[in-house]
């Protein structure tokens, strides 16, 4: 099975769920970009649940129009095929412009994430 992450990304995913499971006021830069390339769903994830290692919080855009602050389970999405049976990719290109809140504003705005 395809990992969808890197191991110093759920590093970064995993120290940025602590930090919140503490009760730290977060705003952090994504950390990773997820999406189908055969339909216009992508995630831009910035932690990772340290209870269960799989539980990631970010914005979600299933590409209806509705992008959303949420949580989705990794092992799920390894397991997403779009319509032409494309497995879920990582924008392996992809820099953080700016913090998750802006990032989600602006998603909100446009009706996508943009970036």
């Amino acid at each position: 099975m395809k990992t969808l992450i890197t191991d110093e990304q759920r590093a970064q995913l995993l120290a940025n769920g602590r930090a919140h499971a503490e009760g730290q006021e977060l705003d952090p830069l994504p950390v990773v970009k997820l999406f189908t390339p055969d339909a216009h769903a992508t995630w831009l994830l910035t932690e990772l649940d340290p209870e269960d290692g799989d539980t990631a919080f970010g914005l979600c855009d299933l590409g209806l129009g509705m992008p959303e602050l949420g949580c989705v389970r990794l092992s799920e999405l390894e397991n997403v095929r779009g319509p032409l049976n494309l497995p879920i990719e990582r924008d392996l290109y992809f820099i953080a412009q700016r913090r998750l809140s802006e990032y989600a504003q602006l998603a909100r705005a446009n009706g996508s994430i943009i970036d």
